[in-house]
């Protein structure tokens, strides 16, 4: 709330001077004043979302002195956003704006020796390399390619670059294989992964170019990857994370998965690939690892290169393990045994000592590091101890002894802001304040945790959160969030979608459990939601609403689920099971139909977690037991479906489905679709109209 001690002040100094007369014009002034303050702020809405700029991208100067980041701003009017590039100095504790055009200004890099700033502008409709002054002045073009630069990457030594470029090589398409068809829509493929996520393969394939760069210009560009059907970075999420630079610049580490159709749709093998620049050859460092090799790091000498790796192939969500190989001593060890966490993207400190990375511990991401010299028996220790979570890092050293750290970081309550962290204590200092302003207008809802009992007798952590003004005394309509993933923590996020703080503004105490499956709390608890959906998992997210509905403020008879992905699974599977706990329910992008659902696109993932297709024998439980078509007879409540025609992940005639049974059941049900959406909803003012249903529905039938 804002204080109105000082209006208060200012009223009595005022009546000293002015008469009588005008007491009541002062009066009624402070009565207005007194209004104003008391309801300046607002709730939050499905529009001030957009309003929030979108901070990512942390890169510090080779002195550690200053910044560089990106802030994405959106018009919902227009329908788009626009991303800028902006700097912070440590030293004068300033932000400002140095690249902010029309176009979009993204992956801002140092040169060097911190004089120079190269990025990537979309401006004439082609992505490409620009440069100019840490204070945004003379801007240049670096590159005019033919294609679009994705990524690059500066050598250390600053000479060289590599680029990703997207590398046509197959025709899959009518137009392109027949020259008097240009108005065929047709597209032809003659094995699996046609299509992913949310796009068809349209024969192009995603491939690392390494050139040099002099005078301001590339010249020298070789395709390291000449006539592979492969991708690098690896689609759809790769990024420069892996691929790295060796100190000299002589080579190139990359991640790749190097299969095809079939065989790439049934396995999770990538590997981490050394490119000797001078001689051209590349060679396989992780040769016999059949699981995720991913995100590979040079240390600062380059004798030594880091990497996550997972061991099993086909378990995408396995424990991420930290490697380190040796090139003097040609071995390769695990640097995490022991560690029951996922270490995620690996960066060395400035000095060759620490390794730092990110885990997710108890539902909250944190930083750690890997101490090289540490000869005791835990080498591994957590950094920060923030109600939070850390995602992007960035590592400088200034003064040379230790090393400065900028990470960004967010919450439940906040969205992603810059953080200075001290190396030694882990305390840290925010030093972006992109939002500030704007959020100071809107109350925020308050969040709790709260240890729930599962009933095999072990600890759920959820995540309660309680409506803006929140009275004990009265009783509030009460949401189930179901977590997707479906191995994916309920962690400190902030979601512009799957908005708690949202969720509570409209008037709705949120339980969010970290149920069975959800990495963060070990190894085993991850894992057992393998063949077993409809399981202890379910069981856990019942046990969380059942205990937080105990309290004498929620209404018991105003209790609703939603989720998404995994979690639209969840309320399918709630809806069959409930035993009238729930008065509504809403599905986004949720499997239905298991045996429809086998044969989308990463087959690894459906021969993992349902434990084979459905026509092995014996026929797997998933399909008999845990497959919500399957108790559709029990379906009483009404429920709101989402599927969009781009999610290939999860196909939408998996909603069709379930809408379409929902209504012969007669039950009250509403389906809404995106044609030009995926899995998520992007675009701003889709994710609108999908708050804007999302609410009108839930209130419907729990206010």
């Amino acid at each position: 709330m804002i204080r109105i001690d000082g209006i208060v002040d200012s009223f009595y100094l005022h009546r000293k001077i002015w008469n009588m007369k005008n007491n009541r014009m002062l009066i009624a002034g402070l009565l207005c004043m007194l209004t104003t303050a008391t309801f300046a702020q607002q709730t939050l809405t499905p529009e001030s979302l957009w309003k929030l700029g979108r901070v990512s991208d942390p890169q510090l100067s080779p002195a550690g002195d200053k910044v560089l980041y990106n802030i994405r701003n959106f018009n919902l009017a227009a329908n788009k956003g626009n991303t800028d590039i902006w700097i912070y100095d440590i030293k004068k504790n300033q932000a400002s704006s140095i690249a902010s055009d029309s176009s979009n200004e993204t992956m801002p890099r140092w040169n060097t020796d911190g004089t120079r700033v190269f990025y990537l502008n979309d401006a004439g409709s082609s992505n490409q390399l620009w440069s100019m002054n840490v204070d945004g002045s003379d801007k240049k073009q670096v590159s005019k390619l033919d294609n679009d630069i994705n990524l690059f990457g500066l050598s250390p030594t600053g000479n060289m670059i590599w680029i990703a470029q997207d590398v046509k090589l197959d025709n899959f398409f009518g137009r392109d294989k027949y020259e008097d068809l240009q108005k065929t829509t047709g597209k032809v493929y003659n094995d699996l992964m046609m299509r992913h996520w949310d796009s068809w393969a349209d024969g192009t394939y995603s491939h690392i170019f390494v050139g040099s760069i002099e005078g301001g210009k590339i010249s020298k560009l070789t395709d390291i990857m000449k006539d592979e059907r492969f991708d690098s970075p690896k689609k759809p999420d790769g990024g420069e994370e892996q691929i790295s630079w060796r100190p000299d610049g002589k080579m190139i580490a990359y991640t790749c998965k190097k299969v095809t159709g079939r065989e790439y749709a049934m396995n999770t093998n990538s590997d981490i690939y050394l490119y000797d620049v001078e001689t051209k050859k590349t060679t396989n460092l992780t040769e016999g690892m059949v699981g995720y090799d991913i995100n590979p790091a040079f240390s600062p000498n380059g004798s030594q290169i880091i990497w996550e790796s997972l061991a099993e192939n086909g378990n995408e969500a396995d424990r991420h393990r930290l490697f380190l190989y040796d090139f003097t001593m040609q071995a390769k060890r695990e640097l995490s045994v022991g560690f029951d966490f996922n270490v995620e993207n690996p960066v060395w400190g400035s000095n060759g000592r620490r390794i730092y990375f990110r885990a997710d511990i108890q539902a909250t991401d944190q930083i750690f590091f890997y101490d090289m010299y540490n000869k005791s028996a835990s080498p591994l220790h957590q950094l920060t101890k923030d109600v939070a979570d850390y995602n992007g890092m960035s590592v400088a050293s200034f003064p040379a002894k230790q090393d400065i750290i900028v990470a960004s970081r967010m919450s439940m309550s906040e969205p992603t802001e810059l953080f200075l962290v001290d190396a030694k204590s882990g305390v840290s200092t925010q030093i972006t304040f992109t939002n500030k302003d704007f959020l100071a207008g809107f109350k925020l809802a308050e969040v709790k945790k709260r240890m729930v009992k599962s009933t095999d007798g072990k600890e759920i952590l959820t995540w309660v959160i309680y409506p803006p003004d929140f009275d004990a005394t009265k009783k509030y309509p009460t949401l189930l969030y179901c977590q997707g993933g479906p191995e994916s923590t309920v962690s400190q996020f902030f979601s512009y979608r799957w908005n708690f703080q949202l969720m509570a503004a409209n008037g709705y105490i949120v339980v969010a459990p970290n149920r069975r499956g959800l990495p963060g709390f070990g190894v085993k608890w991850n894992d057992d939601i393998i063949g077993d959906w409809g399981g202890q998992p379910m069981r856990d997210l019942l046990s969380a609403i059942d205990d937080v509905s105990k309290e004498p403020y929620v209404n018991k008879d105003k209790l609703g689920a939603v989720g998404a992905s995994y979690g639209g699974f969840s309320v399918f599977w709630l809806a069959g099971h409930h035993e009238k706990r729930f008065k509504a329910f809403i599905s986004h992008c949720g499997v239905f139909n298991f045996e429809a659902m086998y044969g989308t696109e990463e087959l690894f993932f459906q021969n993992k977690e349902f434990e084979g297709p459905y026509w092995q024998t014996p026929v797997p439980k998933s399909y008999t037991e845990f497959s919500p078509n399957r108790f559709v007879q029990n379906w009483d409540t009404p429920i709101f479906i989402i599927s969009n025609e781009r999610d290939y992940r999860i196909p939408y005639s998996q909603g069709l489905e379930a809408f379409s049974a929902a209504r012969m059941k007669n039950i009250p049900a509403r389906f809404l679709c995106f044609p030009d959406e995926g899995h998520w909803v992007l675009k701003p003012q889709n994710s609108v109209m999908w708050q804007r249903e999302f609410y009108d529905w839930l209130d419907t039938y729990l206010k």
